[in-house]
């Protein structure tokens, strides 16, 4: 894949949350929401904060659907970033 994001834009591939509670209860793929966690796989020129394979949070209903080479990543304004994680 090549692409290069534009502006002050990441592209980000969501990572997928678990399908058991603490409890032990399966939620099943229709009721789960789309997780809001996700993986920098390239970064704008302009982007200083982040690099790729950065896990960050984001808005949950935030960025832009793209599907490149059969995947479905996500691209973002860095602002709708809320912080990285570990």
């Amino acid at each position: 894949m090549n692409f290069t994001p534009l502006g002050k834009r990441v592209l980000v591939k969501r990572v997928e949350e678990t399908n058991t509670t603490s409890s032990g209860i399966i939620i099943p793929d229709n009721a789960k929401e789309k997780p809001s966690r996700g993986e920098v796989v390239a970064v704008s020129s302009e982007v200083n904060e982040l690099k790729n394979g950065d896990e960050i949070i984001f808005g949950k209903y935030s960025g832009n659907e793209a599907t490149l080479d059969g995947e479905l990543y996500i691209v973002l304004d860095v602002d709708d970033v809320f912080g990285i994680i570990g």
